[in-house]
């Protein structure tokens, strides 16, 4: 299956090719910012996601010279009711644990900044690639507005104090030091990004996607449970698993020297 979805309107531009579904945010004039209608957009393109079996991996990526540049500041300033803002920010939070809870694995590809709720959104995605030039920042401190929401994601990507000083200085880092703190996976030169982010996706796509969607499941349950319970959670989830037609086929495959035939979710 090969699809193109394009349009200059489109706030979220949808390809999806060999199992890969690749969401493009595109508002480049105004850096990607997450406005309302663009968090809309995104949202119904992840559920459209999550209902096709086709997909494998899901890519999210930035058109323009920025992955994404957080939330629509001008938007925010032009709205003085508080409850829009609440919807906003709770809107917002809804896109994080979609992409949390979405059986496929999400990759973030970053080609340039991400800041403030893009940067949220680098650390909400299961897996990030980055290019060498890319730059990540939680900058919202800079203009009187701590980022909390973002900081509910840095704080489960890297260690307390990393994520303390990104959220409290507002400063940049480069990706290098994303990579060391854990809030990327893989850097490439700007020309060779695609090609690291279909290497990851590749990768994947070749698993059983069974096995994938109870493994992404199971590994984000069990990180909020204490030991003993995580223990038990994960041993019924693999009890399950080792009784699924694609873990027996698997098995089945490697024994015998071939390349096994996945039944699929």
């Amino acid at each position: 299956m090969n699809t193109t979805v394009h349009s200059e309107e489109a706030l979220v531009l949808r390809q999806t090719e060999a199992g890969v579904a690749t969401l493009t945010l595109n508002r480049p004039k105004q850096y990607n910012a997450l406005s309302q209608a663009m968090l809309a957009a995104l949202q119904a393109e992840l559920d459209a996601a999550a209902a096709d079996k086709s997909v494998r991996v899901v890519v999210i990526a930035g058109s323009g010279p920025a992955f994404c540049a957080g939330h629509d500041l001008k938007e925010m300033r032009a709205q003085t009711d508080p409850t829009f803002h609440k919807a906003l920010f709770a809107q917002c939070g809804r896109v994080m644990l979609t992409i949390n809870r979405l059986p496929q694995p999400v990759i973030a590809r970053v080609h340039g900044i991400a800041t403030a709720a893009g940067c949220q959104l680098v650390a909400a995605c299961d897996l990030a690639v980055a290019s060498d030039s890319a730059r990540f920042a939680t900058s919202g401190i800079n203009v009187g507005l701590f980022c909390s929401t973002p900081g509910v994601a840095l704080s489960r990507n890297l260690g307390r104090k990393q994520a303390l000083e990104v959220l409290l200085t507002g400063d940049f880092i480069d990706a290098p030091t994303a990579l060391q703190q854990g809030l990327i996976n893989r850097i490439a030169p700007l020309d060779q990004l695609d090609a690291a982010v279909g290497k990851l996706a590749d990768s994947i796509c070749a698993k059983s996607p069974l096995a994938i969607s109870m493994g992404k499941e199971l590994f984000y349950k069990q990180l909020e449970m204490g030991l003993e319970a995580a223990y038990a959670c994960a041993s019924e989830t693999m009890a399950c698993n080792m009784n699924s037609e694609d873990a027996r086929e698997g098995i089945d495959a490697f024994i015998a020297k071939r390349k096994p035939e996945w039944k699929g979710c």
